[in-house]
């Protein structure tokens, strides 16, 4: 068997074995471990009978003590990623591009001194209920406080009580749930509809300890809870705590197969609306991160419960589903809870790593059902962090049936700023809204302190993708006094219209404040309103004088729209106006090519404008969409394998003396060799595998080819017969005596027992492509010199942005120009030298993930400084 082969056999075995190998509770089906009854259940009249025995919430300052266990095990080193998020690092380019409207109701809900103030709240046909840490408030829809900030005990739990409040409305039961830490958990589910004339059942649970989240299902209340012992999930018997039974069962559940050894917080999906699924088949949720001990792959655990009410110990919980997700980083400063720096030298505040986020959401459409959840994780690879929000939606065909992947993504905030403390549901139709905090990250250019603000998505967007621009809810004013921030937030979608989102978050705003937004992502019954999203034609590369456009409408309004007039224009030029051809329905996208085709055949950038002329538009903020297109010279860049030492370790020749890793491809055009016509010069190459043949050209007519006659050298061989290794050879470079004078590129590559072939671009299993500059004639002008003796700066930051700089003494015109590895020039720009250097700000935020190569130097890129970036 051939080495290499057999190597990468051994690599898929010794993967599989880790990934089976570590376990720390047997993954196996199991019983129930704990079956009894609540611990005691007292019935407490409504709040507006007894408003004379309430006391306001406390408000005394303090820091919460849960949460402070030992944080999961993270091994230094066993997750060394070097990449920073892939689905961050190369958004969509329908990332954002659908404006919303603003929040319809934005209000200061609560006030707290606690660290955090927990803010949760629920929805219900006519209040907004909203709870924090040490205490709760109700308002109606308009934003009116109908009650003020409220103690929970006596309001609803008599016997007193410490923090975490959470609270849920029950929508097919038309009923309140709420849990209070206190003496374990204390569950009150309220007789009515109305939370201030309905009175509550208040059951308790001893054995639950801390970070509780309650969720409903068909057939129970199901609670998390974050503590020591083995019962990790409760079943609580729904029907009967709605009926006041004082003998109401609960289950307790392990979850086999979990990986954790510290604080963590699974949840249980919630049903988001009135329709229920069937019994059974409640899911469990959590993530588990490849950093940690046990645990060998990026992935999403999941468990079913089937409880049997009439015989409790045949209640089961299943083995865990493991789906593997794209890889993320969820781990921030090695596990502790001082994470994210806060603007001016403000604390580090809590990322909440290791957290499903609340709430995971549950919804029943006719095809399928759907699952939406969140986690926090750090976007940036080095040893910066960006915080950004993972999510996903799972489905299943039917009730009861296995959940797959539909779509993941990776939420990042404009600005380079921090996006984390999420939380998301579906409307009623499918769409997606997520409320998040957001502040200031390391490169962001203004100072932002902690705010809150939202996005989303609509049903059929492309996947992974919110679509929805970043719209604010309230802008914080000071920094967060402590580590301590949010815990958690939380969404919740209003019954009576099945399409308004309410979001509650944390923030400053002279003093700790939660904060209320309200927002729908359905249009407006009123609205016309449609918009270009995307121009799809043209793309990067050879452009010529009779190009297509393509371009897609959306209309975001609830009306068709019949036969709009559209138009298009080069460079701000005149408008090319045509007329979509039929109706574009309500909340749908189309496509239409334009039948007047674009002259890009000259060499260089172009600025596309499209954009929809609809008189009665309602929104024309979201009508136009540019795009920028580059007509240029093609280099192709194969990108071979050279792990195994393939390739060039050392490539030296006249004045170049490169020695080098695996690259694959390599760009090192701003080295260059001073060659002469009619010279045989000795190029030294060192390889780290034998049998390897190596050949160069040099594109003596700059036509972005590599012929046959361009070959100046042609299939040495280095080390016949030999295997790993190193082993340097010196090899004749001939130069032609007809050779143009002038600056060109110059490719080598090898290939592994088997001659380098003819094609220049072939990619082959095995060897290495690396382009130089040779200089024919050896004469540099002044401009050549004085840019040879530059130097090139690339600063990488956040969500693709680099920060491109030459220190030169060139004081002529310049430029520069990014390529991708075809070779194809993907963008040009003239460049304006200020003191000592030219400076240009490189977006790569809509480019696909890869290796791009950065020119910077005079207009014509004969003489120039050259730099590899990665897009992730």
């Amino acid at each position: 068997m051939n080495l290499k082969n057999y190597s990468f056999l051994i690599l898929i075995m010794v993967f599989s074995f880790s990934m089976t190998a570590q376990e720390s509770i047997p993954n196996v089906p199991q019983n129930a471990n704990y079956v009894g009854t609540v611990t005691s259940m007292e019935y407490v009249p409504s709040i507006a009978s007894r408003m004379s025995e309430l006391v306001p919430a406390d408000m005394t300052p303090r820091q919460a003590r849960d949460k402070r266990s030992q944080g999961n095990k993270v091994v230094i080193g066993k997750d060394p990623q070097t990449t920073d998020d892939i689905l961050a690092s190369n958004p969509d380019p329908a990332t954002g591009s659908v404006r919303s409207m603003p929040p319809i109701l934005v209000f200061d809900a609560a006030s707290s001194n606690s660290q955090p103030t927990d803010p949760s709240l629920a929805v219900g046909p006519n209040h907004v209920f909203v709870v924090f840490n040490t205490g709760f408030t109700i308002y109606d829809k308009a934003g009116n406080q109908l009650l003020g900030q409220t103690s929970p005990n006596p309001a609803i739990f008599p016997s007193g009580g410490c923090c975490d409040l959470t609270v849920s409305y029950d929508n097919l039961a038309d009923r309140w749930v709420v849990s209070f830490l206190g003496g374990g958990a204390q569950i009150a589910v309220s007789d009515g509809p109305d939370p201030l004339t309905s009175g509550w059942y208040v059951y308790t649970i001893g054995a639950i300890n801390d970070y509780q989240k309650l969720s409903v299902w068909s057939d129970g209340y199901y609670m998390t809870d974050n503590t020591g012992s083995s019962n990790k999930v409760w079943a609580m018997e729904r029907d009967e705590m709605l009926a006041g039974n004082p003998g109401a069962q609960i289950l307790g559940f392990n979850l086999p197969g979990i990986v954790t050894s510290g604080f963590y917080s699974p949840q249980v999906l919630n049903i988001s609306d009135d329709t229920h699924p069937a019994t059974g088949g409640a899911t469990v949720i959590y993530m588990q991160d490849d950093a940690w001990s046990g645990v060998s792959t990026d992935h999403v655990k999941y468990w079913t419960i089937d409880v049997d009410w009439t015989t409790p110990g045949n209640s089961t919980i299943s083995s865990a589903t493991q789906i593997n997700t794209t890889p993320f980083i969820s781990v921030f400063d090695g596990g502790s809870f001082s994470n994210l720096s806060q603007p001016n030298g403000g604390i580090a505040i809590d990322a909440l790593q290791a957290t499903i986020m609340n709430q995971a959401q549950f919804r029943k459409f006719g095809t399928h059902n759907s699952a939406v959840f969140n986690f926090v994780v750090d976007t940036d690879a080095s040893s910066g962090e960006l915080a950004g929000v993972r999510w996903f939606e799972f489905r299943q065909t039917a009730d009861n049936m296995p959940w797959t992947l539909y779509q993941e993504g990776t939420y990042t905030a404009p600005d380079g700023r921090h996006a984390w403390h999420a939380s998301l549901i579906m409307d009623g139709s499918g769409n997606i809204g997520m409320g998040y905090s957001s502040m200031s990250g390391p490169t962001t250019p203004t100072t932002t302190f902690v705010s809150s603000y939202y996005t989303g998505r609509f049903d059929g967007d492309p996947l992974g993708v919110m679509t929805v621009f970043e719209e604010p809810i309230a802008a914080g004013n000071a920094n967060i006094p402590g580590l301590r921030y949010g815990d958690y937030s939380k969404i919740d979608i209003d019954p009576s219209d099945d399409e308004t989102f309410w979001f509650i978050n944390e923030y400053m705003n002279s003093g700790r404040k939660d904060v209320v937004g309200a927002f729908r992502l359905v249009p407006n019954t009123t609205v016309n309103d449609i918009g270009i999203t995307a121009i799809l034609q043209p793309v990067n590369g050879v452009l010529t004088n009779a190009e297509t456009i393509e371009v897609s409408i959306r209309n975001f309004g609830i009306n068709d729209i019949t036969n709009p007039d559209i138009q298009y224009t080069i460079d701000g030029g005149t408008p090319v106006v045509e007329t979509y051809p039929g109706t574009i329905p309500a909340e749908s996208i189309v496509m239409y090519t334009f039948t007047t085709t674009a002259d890009l055949s000259n060499p260089g950038s172009y600025d596309i404008e499209a954009k929809t002329n609809l008189g009665t538009d309602s929104n024309p903020g979201n009508d136009a969409l540019t795009k920028t297109v580059t007509n240029g010279l093609l280099y192709c860049t194969p990108v071979l394998d050279c792990s195994f030492g393939d390739g060039f370790q050392l490539f030296s020749v006249a004045e170049i003396n490169n020695p080098s890793g695996c690259e694959g491809y390599g760009d090192f055009t701003s080295q260059v060799a001073t060659l002469n016509p009619g010279t045989t010069y000795d190029l030294t190459v060192t390889t780290g595998y034998g049998d390897q043949f190596v050949s160069v050209w040099i594109d003596f007519n700059d036509n972005g080819t590599f012929e046959n006659n361009e070959k100046v050298v042609d299939n040495y061989e280095i080390a016949n017969g030999q295997g790993a290794g190193t082993y340097t050879e010196t090899m004749d470079l001939v130069v032609p005596a007809n050779a143009t004078l002038g600056l060109h590129r110059m490719r080598a590559k090898t290939n592994w027992d088997a001659p380098v072939p003819s094609d220049a671009c072939d990619v082959t299993s095995f060897g290495e492509t690396e382009d130089y500059t040779a200089n024919i004639d050896g004469t540099l002008g002044n401009q050549e010199i004085e840019l040879a003796d530059s130097e090139l700066i690339v600063v990488s930051k956040p969500n693709n942005q680099f920060d491109v700089t030459l220190v030169t003494g060139f004081d002529g015109t310049a430029s520069i120009a990014i390529y991708n590895q075809l070779g194809q020039l993907l963008a040009f720009n003239n460049l304006v030298k200020e003191g000592d250097r030219f400076t240009y700000e490189l977006d790569m935020s809509y480019a696909a993930s890869g290796v791009y190569f950065i020119k910077m130097g005079d207009r014509s890129s004969k003489a120039f400084q050259s730099a590899k970036i990665i897009v992730e």
